[in-house]
């Protein structure tokens, strides 16, 4: 299977080693999602928007490109077509203050644009339908999330956006790393296999 996944952490995918001021538990998500998808002999694209520099913010001359559908850049245009090619698509990200970081936000409205959307037919992006996958990592605990806050990722990504655009085979888990002892951290690392199955 072809997969490509989208991190976004500021310490980039290089913080998955756990050294001491330079780790993030997303960037380790990510690493060994990496790791036992290519260990399955699939291929994985990896797209690092940190690493990448990419600009999330969406200037005036983006927009008029947006609504005259014309082309943002050449780095989004190459993101949407690594997407197109993709069986599945991975996202990774920390969940900071109930939301998403701007970089995840801005990929979105860049990169998952429904200008793209052929103006006559059916209201498809991505004609292969890849499976989506979200992973984010949370210091709220995964119940309190959907039940005080209302799992709004998961509202404006699954409902907001991937269904809006056609893609219907959506999945989320939520990793809570924070208050965990590193024991525990190690071994739901190991259990990520469970949901890419």
């Amino acid at each position: 299977m072809k997969a490509i996944l989208i991190f976004d952490h500021p310490y980039t995918l290089a913080a998955s080693e756990n050294q001491p001021h330079f780790r993030s538990y997303s960037a380790a998500v990510a690493q060994r999602t990496i790791n036992y998808l290519q260990a399955n002999g699939d291929t994985v694209d990896v797209i690092d928007l940190h690493k990448d520099k990419f600009d999330p913010v969406m200037h005036a001359t983006d927009l008029s490109n947006w609504r005259t559908r014309r082309s943002l850049n050449d780095q989004v245009d190459d993101y949407f077509n690594r997407l197109a090619a993709a069986e599945r698509i991975i996202f990774v990200f920390p969940i900071w203050w109930e939301v998403m970081p701007a970089m995840t936000k801005g990929f979105i409205d860049k990169v998952f644009s429904k200008n793209r959307i052929p103006k006559n037919g059916p209201r498809v992006l991505f004609a292969n339908q890849p499976r989506i996958d979200i992973f984010t990592i949370a210091g709220t605990p995964t119940f309190l999330y959907r039940l005080k806050y209302g799992n709004p990722v998961i509202k404006s990504l699954k409902r907001g956006t991937f269904q809006k655009v056609g893609v219907k085979n959506v999945h989320w888990h939520n990793f809570n790393a924070e208050d965990k002892s590193a024991a525990k951290r190690t071994a739901d690392l190991t259990h990520i296999q469970k949901f890419l199955r």
